[in-house]
């Protein structure tokens, strides 16, 4: 009989989890991973860890299994938050759950669950996990959740094949409403509980009060951005693959501005708080679409905004993705220098896999899409898939 350790967190997804397992005759262990303290930046009726610790404890009750917490907050603060306030400090937008499933819940987590004699460690994750045999060695595939709505490949697209080896997804192939029959015929707690929201482990935070904690608030100009300043995005031609390193550089570079070709129409309390593609909180009205932002300048503290969901200064026809971040879950599909590859990917949870080409350079990979992209922000993830599976990430630099 093998050990599962399963991450109950106090939602319904875990806790079917936990009973799809104990089912399916494996001996499974509950372990609740407490990782924030801090409830003075949380929108505490939200997320409050007490409550889902409690709900955790219930379930492993209810079905006879062990429970215990850990304490991971040292380990989430160190590797998670600072994280956070470092990439924002810079300008950059970062996927804090992208991160907290690689470093905490496949890392840490896992190396715990190990400790205590499991076998497997088991998520409630919306994925799927299986394997191939390439030169008589087994290869694990990342593989989408069956319900689209809910699938979250993207969050793990930085796990390794040491990991996936070890991982376990059993709802991976169900729809939501499944998942929620299940539990309410179990009689378990979580059933008719909302979905999380907000950072992991977290919770729903207002994203300025938190990082006013480290990122002090510095007034500075919101600048409005005519489209006529900006140069057309190209359309559907694709780099030659005589890998003309300038003509791809060309087509991810990024505009750059000036005060003085828009006009000042308000103030904000710090670039740092705001990231690209953003509408919300900027505090401009009269405008006759609403403002997106279009860039953030941290060191000279201004916003540029530019109005409308289709302003020029928001698409870009493709991003670079340096060498020490090219991540690749399938190992044995590695692009080589002056290779290129065929792919669909996707620049954040939920968007639709776009077609796009992997160019591999010295130095790094560009990632050049078919049509352009609105909002492609540095800190960001790209992940990159051959259909349903996912084959590899990056940090977009």
């Amino acid at each position: 009989m093998k050990t599962v350790v399963v991450g109950l967190s106090g939602g319904v997804d875990s806790s079917v989890t936990a009973y799809l397992l104990k089912e399916q005759g494996y001996n499974v262990i509950g372990l609740f991973m407490k990782n924030w303290h801090d409830d003075s930046v949380t929108i505490s009726d939200e997320c409050p860890w007490l409550d889902d610790s409690n709900d955790a404890m219930l379930v492993a009750e209810k079905l006879g299994i062990p429970f215990q917490t850990v304490d991971l907050s040292e380990q989430y603060q160190e590797r998670i938050v600072d994280y956070m306030f470092r990439e924002y400090e810079m300008g950059r937008t970062p996927n804090p759950d992208v991160l907290c499933n690689r470093e905490i819940k496949f890392d840490v987590f896992m190396k715990i669950a190990l400790s205590l004699g499991a076998d497997y460690v088991a998520t409630g994750h919306y994925c799927q996990k299986s394997s191939i045999e390439v030169d008589g060695k087994t290869v694990y595939q990342l593989i989408a959740g069956a319900d689209n709505n809910k699938d979250q490949s993207y969050f793990l697209c930085q796990l390794s094949q040491e990991q996936l080896a070890k991982t376990l997804f059993p709802i991976g192939h169900l729809q939501k409403p499944e998942v929620r029959d299940i539990a309410l015929q179990q009689e378990l707690v979580t059933a008719g509980k909302k979905d999380s929201q907000g950072l992991c482990f977290i919770g729903k935070v207002r994203l300025p009060d938190f990082l006013q904690q480290q990122l002090k608030p510095k007034e500075g100009v919101i600048v409005e951005v005519p489209e006529t300043v900006i140069p057309e995005v190209a359309g559907g031609d694709k780099a030659s693959n005589a890998f003309a390193k300038a003509e791809l550089e060309n087509l991810v570079k990024k505009p750059s501005y000036t005060v003085a070709e828009g006009k000042v129409v308000g103030k904000h309390q710090g670039a740092h708080y705001f990231t690209i593609g953003q509408r919300k909180g900027l505090g401009v009205g009269g405008t006759v679409e609403p403002l997106f932002v279009i860039d953030t300048d941290v060191k000279d503290n201004v916003i540029y905004t530019g109005q409308g969901k289709n302003h020029r200064g928001l698409y870009r026809k493709g991003l670079f993705v340096k060498e020490e971040e090219i991540h690749w879950i399938r190992e044995d599909l590695t692009v080589a220098v002056d290779e290129t590859m065929q792919v669909e990917a996707r620049i954040r949870y939920r968007q639709p896999l776009e077609k796009a080409t992997l160019y591999r350079v010295d130095g790094g990979m560009y990632v050049i899409f078919d049509n352009p992209q609105t909002a492609i922000a540095e800190g960001q993830f790209v992940a990159w898939h051959h259909g349903e599976e996912c084959l590899g990430s990056g940090v977009i630099s």
